[in-house]
């Protein structure tokens, strides 16, 4: 039988430990979440339909997890209040928040020293790309425009004139707007833009800026609005005005899901919203769990979270009368907890 000293014993139990203590933990060890660690998911119009199936789809990761989850941001439309919602959030010391960021560079500063406090953060819908964010999660906007503009030029046939509503300054719908334009532009050139109105999100602004352009634009044949509440204003007027206009938006609300099935709009383009709220809160749990693994890149020396996820593509699907009645929310929320 061997004989192993004790010296010897002693010395192999202390390059064991060494090389645990080097190693990653295992997935097994850390792939939980412990008593109390919570996640946030903050908005602004906090009280939006289109916030819903995505905080669906977060606590339903969340779960999978044994995590906490908390909804928060403001009910209005309003860049300093949603700073202060999400720095009044960080003081209950979350270990991650999933953020919708109405405008890029008010936010830097307000990610960057949650970070830095130990909260992971992680952008959805709209980004923060100048911050130090871990991860985006949207549906792929340029793709989005460019399938909106074909739709509405093989509809009207190639010649007419157009209009879009926007909401300068939040990422995704500015690049909703511009890159349909810029494709608008390149691509069909018989198709002429003759209105660009701000609504900001606002049904009202949407409703009285489409009746400007309806009357200083009796030959309008089409409009393209980047989500639904300004949709809303927009048919409203044209339906009042008895014109002829084809409607194309992004995103869904109940109301603007009826004027589909009624016909009054052609169709939209919807976000993959449950995939938008999973893949977010997946992405902000790694991040805040940076230890599960040891990548090959220098993130020990550089300093940065090695969980880097520039862009994760949800996906969005395209409703219409005949797919309409599968994203009836009230359906979708019997017998879930909305918050």
């Amino acid at each position: 039988m061997k004989r192993v000293s004790i010296a010897a014993a002693v010395a192999s139990l202390a390059v064991s430990t060494i090389l645990a203590a080097q190693a990653p933990a295992s997935a097994a060890d850390t792939l939980r979440c412990k008593d109390g660690e919570t996640y946030m998911m903050n908005v602004m119009v906090s009280s939006h339909p289109y916030w819903v199936p995505v905080y669906q789809g977060f606590k339903q990761a969340a779960a999978a997890f044994g995590c906490k989850t908390a909804f928060s941001g403001t009910p209005e439309y309003d860049i300093t209040k949603q700073v202060a919602s999400f720095e009044q959030d960080l003081v209950t010391k979350p270990a991650g928040i999933l953020l919708h960021p109405m405008q890029a560079d008010p936010f830097i500063e307000p990610i960057n020293a949650a970070i830095e406090a130990g909260t992971a953060v992680v952008t959805f819908a709209a980004d923060s790309p100048r911050s130090k964010r871990t991860g985006y999660i949207t549906s792929d906007n340029v793709a989005e425009a460019k399938f909106a503009a074909d739709e509405i030029v093989k509809q009207v046939g190639g010649k007419g004139e157009y209009a879009v509503l926007e909401n300068p300054g939040q990422s995704n719908h500015d690049l909703r707007v511009t890159a349909f334009i810029d494709y608008m532009t390149a691509k069909y050139p018989d198709m002429k833009l003759v209105g660009r109105q701000a609504t900001n999100q606002d049904g009202t602004a949407a409703y009285r800026a489409t009746a400007a352009i309806l009357q200083a634009n009796p030959n309008l044949k089409a409009m393209w609005i980047p989500e639904a509440g300004s949709a809303e204003g927009a048919v409203a007027a044209i339906l009042e005005a008895k014109a002829e206009v084809l409607v194309m938006h992004a995103d869904i609300t109940p109301t603007t899901l009826d004027h589909i099935k009624a016909g009054n709009i052609h169709m939209a383009l919807n976000p993959n919203q449950g995939m938008q709220g999973f893949m977010g809160f997946m992405a902000v749990f790694l991040a805040a769990h940076d230890e599960i693994f040891d990548p090959f890149n220098d993130y020990k020396v550089s300093g940065y979270n090695p969980v880097q996820i520039p862009f994760v593509d949800n996906g969005f699907a395209v409703i219409t009368k005949d797919n309409a009645d599968s994203f009836n929310l009230e359906a979708y929320m019997v017998n879930r907890d909305p918050y």
